[in-house]
């Protein structure tokens, strides 16, 4: 079926969830852990979520995984057979969850009208969740690296800390000695690798503002295409042909065939 929700804007989008799950996102990847996705379908369909299940606090790729497995269960259990594609979603791709949540919404309005169960508290049925189940112990180990590196390998302190450090390193075995390079040599892949993350990062953001504004741009376009005055002429409805289409192929063809039955 096809359907505005589709081309709702994430603006829209994330006042519909935070308002249904009294929560405060601000960017639609924050939703990518599943988590609220599963909370929506509770929503709607009270008594089939495990909600008890669910991780709400999840943050690894392995936990938000786990989640969006409960999903697919509800899905198939709903008969519903949409595609959760979960290796996209969780690797926080605001589209690639826009899009997903676009049709989530689309779904829960269509079951019940889109009318809230009033005696639904999402706050009590979130503290019946499940926890974080894999704490994050490899972050503090590569913490724990770093400050070891560092304070065997700093050039910075003093002359007496200097010489105890040398003291000591002399006495090393060969082993050890091979070890502590090893230690250097890692110290130095994740300056590296943190660097390379910092710009992809600023490369991501950068391509999110040019999306977002481009996407802005498309939703001014629909709305005006979807007023009382304007829906039914020929080139209104030629611009929503090319909105709406969901082939990955040019929909020009159709769009200029529609204006030209017209004159």
């Amino acid at each position: 079926m096809e359907g505005g929700a589709y081309y709702v804007g994430r603006n829209e989008i994330l006042a519909w969830i935070n308002s249904r799950l009294h929560l405060n996102l601000s960017r639609v990847e924050e939703a990518a852990s599943g988590a609220v996705q599963c909370q929506l379908m509770d929503m709607v369909h009270p008594g089939v979520v495990p909600i008890h299940k669910v991780n709400f606090e999840a943050k690894t790729e392995y936990d938000m995984i786990q989640n969006y497995k409960i999903l697919q269960e509800i899905f198939n259990k709903l008969k519903i057979t949409k595609n959760i594609e979960v290796n996209k979603l969780v690797k926080g791709r605001p589209l690639d969850n826009l899009e997903f949540l676009q049709w989530l919404k689309r779904y829960c309005d269509s079951v019940n009208g889109g009318m809230m169960n009033e005696n639904y508290n999402p706050v009590e049925r979130r503290s019946k969740g499940g926890k974080e189940r894999n704490p994050r112990c490899s972050q503090k180990n590569v913490r724990s690296l770093q400050i070891n590196n560092n304070s065997i390998l700093s050039g910075s302190c003093d002359d007496g800390n200097a010489v105890a450090v040398n003291s000591k390193i002399s006495d090393v075995k060969p082993g050890k000695a091979v070890g502590l390079a090893g230690f250097a040599n890692s110290s130095v892949q994740i300056q590296a690798l943190t660097n390379e993350l910092t710009d992809l990062k600023i490369s991501v953001d950068l391509l999110e503002k040019e999306r977002d504004f481009y996407f802005s741009k498309l939703r001014d376009i629909e709305i005006l295409c979807q007023t009382p005055e304007l829906e039914n002429l020929p080139m209104a409805l030629a611009i929503k042909r090319i909105l709406y289409s969901e082939e990955k192929r040019s929909s020009l063809s159709e769009a200029e065939e529609i204006i030209s039955n017209f004159e």
